[in-house]
């Protein structure tokens, strides 16, 4: 059985693949999540389990003044090269390299399940001015649709999926209460983009050799089967899930 941290720091050796393969946020939910910071002109920021850059990019666009935070240095490194004008930091939600009050928000896209919640909510509170607020989101793609269950069927679930299909994320004090919001998309994909999502899951990273050629065979004959062949795009939907909390 792989570990969880073992899972959480695997994806700087696919970091290329993440890249390509994972979608960036809507900025609508991005700018709800910054909503209670937004009496800063601009806020500061701290993207935390920052990765490649997909949260950063539309915060940097949203125009925050925002930090890249990430336990991987090869994600980061990937991160510096598309976006040099955003600093980088290896770090951890549970130990976050900034001084107290530092930030008026800290959010984590794709990244929370990975964290302890009462030594993050501890962490984050610290860095965080009073009335700051930390910010969740999550892409989730919507099962609803069929061929994206049988997707999901042959690549296993993620730990984001699973925490989330038992409620709210949890937090730690100071943070009592979580807003939510929901915003449902879709996301042009060809084959290819599909593929290498698949190849970033941690859970495929990870897998031994039988394992992610199982994988491989059932995804190519699904994506067969919806037509997505060559440079066809087919729309991938997907249901972004967000939370906020101010700090007092």
């Amino acid at each position: 059985m792989v570990n969880a941290q073992k899972l959480s720091t695997s994806f700087g050796q696919v970091a290329g693949i993440y890249e390509a393969g994972r979608p960036g946020y809507p900025a609508e939910a991005v700018s709800w999540l910054l909503a209670p910071a937004s009496g800063a002109a601009p806020p500061r920021v701290a993207d935390v389990g920052a990765g490649t850059g997909k949260l950063t990019r539309t915060l940097r666009d949203l125009g925050a003044e925002t930090v890249a935070i990430d336990p991987d240095a090869d994600m980061l490194a990937t991160l510096h090269a598309a976006i040099p004008d955003v600093p980088t930091f290896v770090g951890f939600a549970e130990a976050l390299p900034l001084p107290d009050a530092s930030v008026d928000a800290v959010v984590l896209g794709q990244a929370w399940h990975w964290v302890d919640p009462a030594a993050g909510s501890r962490e984050v509170a610290r860095v965080l001015r009073p009335g700051g607020v930390l910010g969740l989101v999550w892409n989730i793609r919507d099962e609803t649709v069929p061929w994206v269950a049988r997707l999901t069927a042959a690549m296993r679930g993620s730990h984001a999926e699973t925490l989330l299909a038992a409620g709210d994320p949890p937090v730690g004090p100071p943070f009592e209460r979580l807003e939510e919001r929901r915003w449902s998309w879709e996301r042009a994909v060809t084959r290819e983009t599909l593929t290498a999502m698949v190849r970033s899951r941690s859970y495929v990273i990870t897998a031994g050799a039988s394992e992610r050629a199982r994988i491989e065979r059932e995804i190519g004959e699904l994506f067969d089967e919806i037509g997505a062949v060559g440079d066809v795009c087919v729309p991938l939907p997907y249901v972004t899930r967000a939370y906020r909390a101010e700090r007092p």
